[in-house]
């Protein structure tokens, strides 16, 4: 797949009291298009549970270019950074994009797949491994040991 992204609207409630977009709902932009490319690529919540594993993150960052105020019409795409050989930990990009083609902010994020009964660190099912095969690859993109 070349590319994943998906409109962006901001909604009065993201703003912070400076009237633009308030830093934790570049987050919420960013782990809403994950859910619906995951979605989209059959890993719904049935399955998370029937497989009893989840997606954990270690670390999420925002890069802030420019500033987003209330009106402006955006995207936010979703791409594969960087994946273990086995699948069980990634990297994950987000740009949010103003319709003029300027990049307002990145946010990436570092994760892993959970085992939610025992709470520890798992391989994925193949259906997770196919869905992040899937996802688009960052121009940077690299396998990690």
């Amino acid at each position: 797949m070349k590319e994943y992204s998906i409109p962006v609207s901001i909604r009065w409630a993201d703003l912070d009291p400076n009237f633009h977009v308030r830093h934790s709902a570049y987050y919420d932009f960013a782990a809403q298009i994950r859910i619906n490319f995951f979605v989209e690529k059959g890993l719904t919540s049935e399955v998370l549970a029937k497989h009893h594993f989840g997606p954990v993150l270690f670390r999420e960052e925002a890069v802030f270019r420019r500033e987003l105020k209330f009106g402006d019409k955006l995207s936010i795409n979703v791409k594969v950074l960087k994946l273990k050989k086995d699948h069980s930990r990634f990297s994950i990009a987000h740009e949010i994009i103003r319709e003029d083609g300027t990049l307002c902010a990145k946010i990436t994020v570092d994760g892993a797949w959970m085992d939610t009964h025992i709470r520890k660190l798992t391989l994925p099912p193949q259906i997770a491994i196919d869905m992040l095969v899937e996802m688009p690859k960052d121009e940077n993109f690299e396998w990690i040991d």
